[in-house]
């Protein structure tokens, strides 16, 4: 007997459940912001949790290709995009506390600090490439990209190593964290080693 499929109001019923879901951590953030609830150093507090909620959703996205070759369903690729543009969007707040809250808007400060400290230009160097994604994820740019757009969305994982050596190098101390970060992509990206070595290998003809 044939699998009933799910109709598109039931998909979008479904899928603005997911959005909600995946605007808890803003929610949540933006609360404990407003009810003084970030402990003594309120700006570092909001950068490390937007900059671990960008790495967690990055691996979220990573993982729906896993899940759906394991359970042998299209279904997590309907939500890839979502969780790709929730990364973007919890990587642009990490960038906005930076900016606006560190460094005060001054675009002077920005151009004294990011020469003395390199894990400030490999954020920057990820954010751009991730941007890049964002902006090109819809279907009409799939359309128009052609073969280019896989090539180029090929880049999450370069933006996903880049954001976990950004962590180890930001972390003082504690390196438990970004340890179970680099352990996570290191097991997804060995799911997907042929495809990751074939963007660092060169023709031979």
């Amino acid at each position: 007997m044939a699998k009933k499929r799910l109709s598109r109001f039931q998909w979008g019923v479904i899928k603005t459940m997911v959005f909600v879901v995946c605007l808890l951590p803003f929610a949540v953030i933006t609360w404990d912001a407003l009810n003084d609830l970030l402990g003594a150093d309120p700006i570092q507090t909001l950068h490390f949790r937007t900059g671990d909620w960008t790495l967690r959703f990055l691996l979220i996205t990573l993982t729906m290709t896993p899940i759906q070759r394991l359970l042998k369903t299209p279904v997590p690729i309907r939500f890839r995009r979502m969780f790709g543009l929730f990364t973007f969007f919890y990587a642009s707040l990490h960038l906005l506390v930076w900016f606006v809250l560190d460094q005060s808007l001054s675009l002077d400060n920005m151009i004294e600090d990011v020469p003395e400290s390199p894990y400030i230009i490999l954020g920057l160097a990820a954010y751009i490439m991730l941007m890049l994604l964002a902006v090109t994820s819809t279907a009409g740019m799939m359309r128009r990209l052609g073969r280019k757009w896989d090539s180029l969305h090929k880049l999450i994982y370069v933006i996903a190593i880049a954001g976990v050596v950004h962590f180890f190098w930001l972390t003082k101390l504690d390196y438990q964290e970004p340890i179970i970060y680099a352990i996570a992509l290191s097991a997804l990206l060995a799911f997907r080693w042929r495809k990751f070595k074939a963007m660092f290998s060169f023709s031979n003809g």
